[in-house]
């Protein structure tokens, strides 16, 4: 079977559960802002060496792919929601990292290969809870994925800040 099918040649798609919207639709542009993280994700991942990092990048995109399939599931339960334990294993890792990396003021930001690109991996996780919380006001997103995406971008920025800081580069703005 091909993965050209064509069915989406009049601008619809088919979501996980089967029904057929708009490629335009708030639901699409969820999740497709999240799968644009994610390949970003992937990208600096590449450039990460530490592995505390690495492990929480892999967690990250773990959590990411289920919260796209929640996306795309309308009507019905998705098999693997995200869950609140999750969401507080993502605020976890923040707080390591804070303890770790002891913020001081505002940071320049992308002051490595590694922190830039999570720097851009944050910018889009920001845009991807924005576009989720627009459908929300319309259809309903499960509470553990809008407060997932908003931990999300903390912990990408605290991340960046990390390994910065692991190769002397964590440098602040001056006022």
């Amino acid at each position: 079977m091909s993965i050209s099918t064509k069915t989406g040649d009049k601008g619809t798609t088919s979501l996980w559960s089967g029904q057929r919207v708009e490629k335009s639709s708030l639901r699409v542009e969820s999740y497709g802002t999240l799968d644009e993280l994610d390949s970003h994700i992937s990208d600096a991942l590449l450039y990460v060496e530490d592995p505390l990092s690495i492990h929480f990048i892999g967690f990250i995109q773990q959590l990411l792919y289920r919260a796209m399939g929640q996306l795309a599931t309308k009507g019905m339960d998705f098999k693997a929601p995200i869950l609140q334990v999750e969401v507080e294993k993502v605020t976890e890792m923040v707080h390591t990292l804070e303890a770790k990396v002891e913020l001081t003021g505002f940071v320049k930001t992308g002051r490595t290969i590694q922190s830039a690109k999570l720097d851009i991996c944050r910018a889009i996780a920001r845009r991807g809870e924005r576009r989720i919380l627009e459908l929300d006001n319309s259809e309903p997103v499960a509470e553990p994925v809008r407060m997932f995406i908003n931990r999300l971008s903390d912990l990408l920025f605290i991340i960046a800040r990390y390994e910065e800081q692991l190769v002397g580069k964590l440098e602040y703005k001056k006022l």
